[in-house]
């Protein structure tokens, strides 16, 4: 692991576990035990009824490309030296959509409605960050 001279993720008694399961290798959202609504980013109550009994599960990982773009220039200056990157939002299976990079494959073949599947950047020694590649061979 490198040194990370990035902008770090704010872990909060809130977020933490979100973070602790990527540390595990496990991508965890919440669902609400009241009403059933998938719930994503981490959040205290659930958007849909307002209830507070959110409990954390487990996602398979996978998902398809929403829509993305991809940074060849005039980026951050904390991001500069990893131009070409992408960034994209994933529709992930259980019914939640997040924001993440594309990685691990050439930035060309990319195309919305592409599987991918979740892969962990462990960062620090305490942050891994949920990061996508394409999950057909072919397209890697």
């Amino acid at each position: 692991m490198s040194e990370y001279n990035k902008p770090l993720p704010l872990v909060t008694e809130l977020s933490k576990h979100f973070y602790d399961g990527c540390k595990q290798g496990e991508l965890l959202y919440q669902k609400c035990d009241d009403c059933g609504q998938i719930v994503f980013y981490p959040k205290e109550l659930c958007p849909a009824c307002m209830g507070r009994r959110l409990s954390w599960r487990k996602s398979n990982g996978k998902g398809k490309i929403y829509t993305f773009t991809v940074t060849y220039d005039a980026a951050p200056p904390e991001f500069a030296t990893d131009v070409p990157y992408a960034l994209a939002l994933i529709d992930v299976d259980e019914g939640f959509r997040m924001m993440s990079n594309i990685v691990e494959c050439d930035f060309d073949k990319l195309r919305c409605e592409m599987p991918v599947e979740v892969v962990f950047d462990q960062i620090t020694p305490d942050i891994a960050l949920p990061k996508f590649r394409p999950s057909e061979p072919d397209e890697q």
